[in-house]
């Protein structure tokens, strides 16, 4: 019987093949890794002042400079950004900053910048719109203390506020509501949970409105996170608590074209400026000036970059949802989650420019959270198999294909990532 290689790993989808991962990240010259951070090189905690990086890990980021970015919807500054995690975890600022150990890229969803060195920059935002951002977390505060006061048996005093200090998130550039700690604190109210996220959507609904009376109308829109993906309008749709799944617990309050796809883009063109000395979308292209839809970004792309120079880009995430519901008595599949536009995005440039992009899944399920669903694996003949990812089983036409998958979380990641810079080094 003649020998029949498998299928490439972009041509995959939920492989385990690692070591094949590994091997790519390792010898592949010309590459861009796009990795979001909370759930994928980091543990997801209720209480983001927990959350704690491994050395190891940054260090292997060093070893893919110029190859490796971030792109997430935390941010980097503040007490509770990443920069704040790696100080905290290397023991002090002074030596992440003699060390270089700092994650560059893009955060708040892409409007706030980062080199290796911290070096922080807001492109193409506004005075204005960083002043509104910085009123945001104190009204958050004051109405989540109101939604409470009708209810002091449930939750008051120091648990009230303490709980307060955990959820009220007051990044620069992308003020958030994480309701984690509420959900934990809920758990007998379940009910009660679910008004709290129907307040702090109206809440967000009442920002937005605020923003526009002071002319800052087209400068924000809300992130939920999970979300059942977006209506017809584009706005996301918010996914309420049901049984053991808490459902969209972060409210993030961000501003327009902050969208991780455009991100991508952003991230691109700066690639191709250090290789080549040219910004193919500018020198101050920004996300903001990126449009919004799939087919336009993917058309950007198409039209200004040379494929001559593409990279093979490994997106890497780990919120990826959809549920199928039943709408006029046909099943509708809700595909949302934080990471899937960049990825699709990603994996739809790979098979334009035929450069083997690589979607890489991490699942997060085990962290304290319980809106992540867990990657279903069955033993055939001794091997481990995906058999249900973390989609609906019954969403079978899902156009986005999770090549490489890390069941193990993001230890088993960083394992990996690892084992890749040590070989590329």
């Amino acid at each position: 019987m003649s020998y029949v290689a498998p299928p490439l790993l972009h041509q995959q989808m939920f492989s385990l093949d690692h070591a094949a991962w590994v091997d790519l990240l390792a010898t592949t010259e010309n590459l861009l890794i796009i990795q979001d951070l909370d759930g994928v090189c980091m543990g997801l905690v209720k209480d983001p002042l927990d959350r704690v990086v491994e050395i190891g890990y940054l260090e292997a980021t060093q070893r893919f400079d110029g190859h490796f970015y971030v792109l997430t919807n935390g941010e980097h500054t503040g007490k509770r950004g990443m920069n704040g995690i790696i100080e905290r975890s290397l023991g002090g600022a002074e030596l992440a900053q003699l060390g270089r150990y700092y994650l560059p890229g893009l955060a708040a969803g892409g409007v706030q910048w980062q080199t290796r060195a911290g070096d922080i920059s807001h492109p193409g935002v506004s005075e204005a719109e960083l002043a509104f951002l910085a009123s945001v977390p104190e009204t958050m505060g004051d109405r989540l203390r109101q939604f409470f006061e009708p209810h002091p048996d449930v939750l008051a005093g120091p648990v009230l506020e303490q709980a307060i200090q955990a959820a009220v998130l007051d990044n620069m550039a992308s003020p958030t509501a994480n309701l984690n700690t509420f959900y934990s604190l809920l758990g007998d109210h379940p009910s009660l949970y679910i008004d709290l996220q129907y307040a702090i959507q109206t809440l967000m609904e009442d920002l937005l409105r605020d923003a526009a009376s002071q002319g800052l109308a087209d400068s924000f829109f809300v992130h939920y996170a999970p979300n059942h993906g977006r209506g017809p309008d584009g706005t996301e749709i918010l996914w309420f608590s049901q049984g053991d799944e808490s459902g969209t617990t972060d409210f993030q309050f961000m501003l327009r074209g902050a969208l991780k796809e455009a991100g991508v883009l952003a991230l691109l063109n700066r690639y191709y400026a250090a290789r080549t000395g040219h910004y193919p979308l500018g020198e101050n292209f920004s996300v903001r000036q990126a449009p919004h839809s799939h087919a336009e970004l993917l058309d950007l792309v198409i039209q200004n970059f040379d494929p001559a120079l593409m990279p093979t880009l490994v997106g890497v995430g780990d919120t990826v949802t959809s549920v199928v519901v039943m709408e006029d008595g046909q099943p509708v599949a809700k595909r949302g989650g934080s990471d899937r536009n960049f990825l699709q995005l990603i994996q739809a440039i790979g098979q334009h420019f035929d450069t083997g992009n690589l979607v890489t899944y991490v699942d997060s399920s085990g962290g304290e959270l319980k809106n992540r669903k867990a990657l279903v694996l069955d033993d055939r003949g001794g091997t481990s198999v995906v058999v249900e990812g973390p989609g609906d089983a019954r969403d079978g036409d899902d156009p986005l294909v999770l090549n490489v998958v890390f069941p193990g979380g993001y230890r088993q990641y960083c394992q990996a990532f690892q084992t890749a810079a040590a070989r590329r080094h």
